[in-house]
């Protein structure tokens, strides 16, 4: 069995003022059965910071914002879906066009 080196591999997280939540579907085979892909990107360089698959259920959107904490993020702009203002702190949520 070969060992794998790690040695050169580094993650750098950075802190980000802001960021865009926004969700996308697509199905394969059957409609009814769509997923969903959430994804946050950094407002100001359009990185991509993190995203979660799965359906369209507020459980599945809850993972995000556990991902986006190492970047320290002050706002989340959103557009209007409620499932946002439900898993968003609303001291940080923005929906709308900004």
């Amino acid at each position: 069995m070969q060992q794998r080196d790690t040695s050169a591999l580094k993650v750098i997280i950075r802190r980000v003022a802001a960021a865009e939540v926004d969700e996308m579907w697509s199905y394969v085979g059957k409609k009814q059965e769509p997923r969903w892909l959430w994804h946050a990107i950094a407002h100001y360089s359009g990185a991509v910071l993190a995203y979660v698959c799965g359906r369209r259920k507020d459980a599945v959107l809850q993972e995000l914002p556990q991902l986006l904490q190492p970047f320290g993020i002050k706002r989340f702009y959103t557009d209007h879906w409620g499932a946002y203002a439900r898993q968003l702190k609303a001291a940080q949520h923005f929906p709308g066009k900004r």
